[in-house]
């Protein structure tokens, strides 16, 4: 029994996250990483090393260290792609094996090589592949899409037009006061067409109703009116004014 005791080795002082299994979730065609993280809760350095039944399916970093007095290190294990077969059930282990530094280290393999078997304390993780289910692979599918990508894409392509936009309500607002003013004018020159006409009726009235030979008609004559290139003007005007207030409006 005295035997038994002094062989006793003393529990793990770090504290392990996860503490007993390590999980690798599928697909396993290609490298499957997870984390271990190692937490040293003692107020001294404690050294580390991480060791496995199946050396050549992972590769391990750092595998093995040296962990300060409340400090941590994350330790990545990565599986090596494989054919994986459901029914067959894992046999990896792990072991994280530790012991309080020396306080002077120099030489990491000679630490453990001189470490005595009371000295030294381990944990054992096992190995634990799952293989993702239907919801996990629908989750992994949304948030593969480059949905935002195409809705930024789409977005993108009528952004100019705003600029262009209020470009042409600038030009757009002078032409249109520009066809008010040319529309103001041929309503000017509409009513003193209207007053010329019947100027001109009136005066027609008054030719007939004179004698040939009367100063009123002579004067008409002499003075050669005509009321024709006027209607021309505002006429032309009319139009310019119609066509302008189409084309802009």
């Amino acid at each position: 029994m005295a035997a038994a005791g002094a062989l006793a080795k003393h529990e793990q002082i770090l504290v392990l996250d996860p503490p007993t299994d390590l999980k690798f979730k599928g697909p396993f065609t290609d490298v499957v990483t997870t984390n271990l993280k190692l937490r040293n809760p003692s107020d001294r350095k404690v050294c580390f090393k991480v060791k496995t039944t199946a050396p050549r399916r992972y590769c391990v970093r750092p595998n093995s260290g040296i962990i300060d007095p409340g400090s941590s290190v994350i330790v990545s294990v990565m599986l090596q792609p494989f054919d994986y077969d459901p029914n067959e059930k894992s046999k990896h282990k792990f072991m994280v094996q530790t012991t309080y530094a020396p306080p002077n280290i120099s030489d990491m393999e000679a630490v453990w090589k001189e470490a005595k078997p009371d000295e030294l304390m381990d944990s054992k993780l096992r190995c634990v592949f799952e293989m993702p289910n239907e919801n996990d692979k629908l989750n992994d599918i949304d948030a593969s899409k480059p949905a935002p990508i195409l809705n930024t894409s789409k977005q993108d392509g009528p952004m100019p037009k705003p600029h262009s936009v209020s470009l042409n309500d600038t030009e757009t607002r002078k032409l249109v006061e520009e066809c008010k003013r040319l529309q103001a004018e041929v309503m000017k020159l509409t009513e003193e067409n209207r007053h010329l006409r019947d100027e001109g009726l009136r005066l027609r009235k008054v030719a007939h109703s004179d004698k040939s030979g009367s100063p009123t008609a002579l004067a008409l004559r002499e003075n050669g009116f005509n009321p024709l290139p006027s209607l021309l003007v505002v006429i032309a005007a009319i139009f310019i004014g119609f066509f302008l207030g189409k084309f802009i409006l």
